[in-house]
């Protein structure tokens, strides 16, 4: 019986690691989307968007973990932006 529930631990952790996954944001107006801020955003207005959006959308919050990566990667972009 354990060997039987470890093979399936295995195999869940592998479709999780190997499944088909939402392709990253193509660009900076995707991200800005994501977050609702406007082309003039600057820093502080873009950080304000990202923490009250991963505030509703973590999954300790009753969120999904996919959105929250999706919000954390549209402020990296938009950061980034702003820091070259």
């Amino acid at each position: 019986m354990l060997k039987v529930l470890l093979v399936a631990a295995v195999l869940v952790g592998l479709w999780l690691y190997l499944r088909p996954r939402k392709p990253a944001l193509t660009g900076e107006a995707e991200a800005r989307q994501v977050l609702g801020v406007g082309p003039d955003a600057d820093e502080a207005t873009i950080r304000a968007a990202h923490r009250r959006l991963v505030g509703a959308v973590h999954p300790d919050r009753g969120g999904s973990a996919d959105l929250t990566r999706r919000v954390n990667a549209a402020r990296d972009v938009l950061l980034g932006r702003l820091r070259h």
